[in-house]
């Protein structure tokens, strides 16, 4: 099994790709804690390695984000962790998976149904490119701010915020009026 790395631009996280598919289309999983990371066996795995504090399935791919310490020593072992997954071939996630929950008003929902389509079709794929996902949270139609939930590598990432900000905020503005900010949760 041949897995590859690519830097993301969190300096604190790195992508792993195992050549196979993770979570598969659309799916993601997110363990900020070690705590969180009950129901996989492969996020349990790799949060006893003591420098990872955050663990993020993708589609295809694993993004890993550390405390501290050098990549080039936190490489192995996470590498390690990863293949003995995949070549056991153990389950991915056990149990239910938790459900999020939205809020926004019914008669805002076609509003929600555009933010979701724009959120789904222009900004996942750039932000899984980067080792992270972005889940709509909901919808205050009174104020016009949508709600969304950074994960993986975008998490407290440095760009986040100019992300947040500078480009779904203007592109969800642009295309749906009713929007006037964006804000993480």
């Amino acid at each position: 099994m041949f897995i590859q790395t690519e830097s993301t631009p969190n300096p604190a996280t790195l992508k792993f790709l195992p050549g196979r598919e993770v979570m598969g289309e659309g799916a993601v999983a997110d363990f900020p804690s070690a705590e969180q990371a009950a129901r996989s066996p492969l996020a349990k795995a790799l949060f006893t390695i003591p420098e990872v504090s955050r663990v993020f399935f993708g589609s295809d791919f694993i993004s890993v984000t550390k405390r501290d310490g050098d990549w080039k020593h936190l490489k192995p072992a996470i590498l390690g962790a990863v293949m003995e997954h995949f070549t056991q071939g153990l389950p991915l996630l056990e149990g239910a998976a938790e459900e999020t929950e939205e809020s926004y008003s019914d008669e805002d929902s076609e509003v929600v149904e555009q933010i979701k389509e724009l959120i789904e079709t222009r900004v996942r794929p750039a932000v899984a490119q980067d080792g992270g996902d972005i889940i709509f949270k909901g919808f205050d139609g009174s104020s016009g701010v949508v709600s969304l939930q950074l994960q993986g590598s975008c998490a407290g990432c440095p760009s986040s915020t100019m992300t947040l900000k500078n480009g779904i905020e203007n592109m969800l503005r642009h295309y749906v009026p009713e929007v006037t900010a964006v804000e993480s949760v």
